[in-house]
């Protein structure tokens, strides 16, 4: 392979900034801070807007349309009546 013409790989730290979980994994996404962990490495650091820690799909605080009393609701009781015959 060329040398000089691959992206650098390394370790890079990311934060969730709405819980401030942190995971660390490898990744070429280029970064202007860093932090300095406990065992005294300092590695790129990322901040995310939201993480599987805090997206509602992945913590199960997801909401339903079904149950918010919206257009699905509004549209299930203007056509109640029309229901298919068996």
């Amino acid at each position: 392979m060329k040398d000089g013409i691959h992206p650098n790989y390394r370790e890079v730290v990311f934060v969730d900034q709405s819980n401030g979980f942190q995971f660390i994994t490898r990744s070429t996404v280029q970064t202007k801070e860093s932090i300095k962990l406990d065992d005294g490495r300092e590695l790129p650091l990322m901040k995310l807007e939201t993480t599987s820690e805090s997206h509602p799909f992945y913590t199960g605080t997801q909401k339903s349309i079904d149950n918010l009393g919206g257009r699905v609701e509004k549209f299930r009781n203007k056509f109640a009546r029309i229901g298919i015959k068996k």
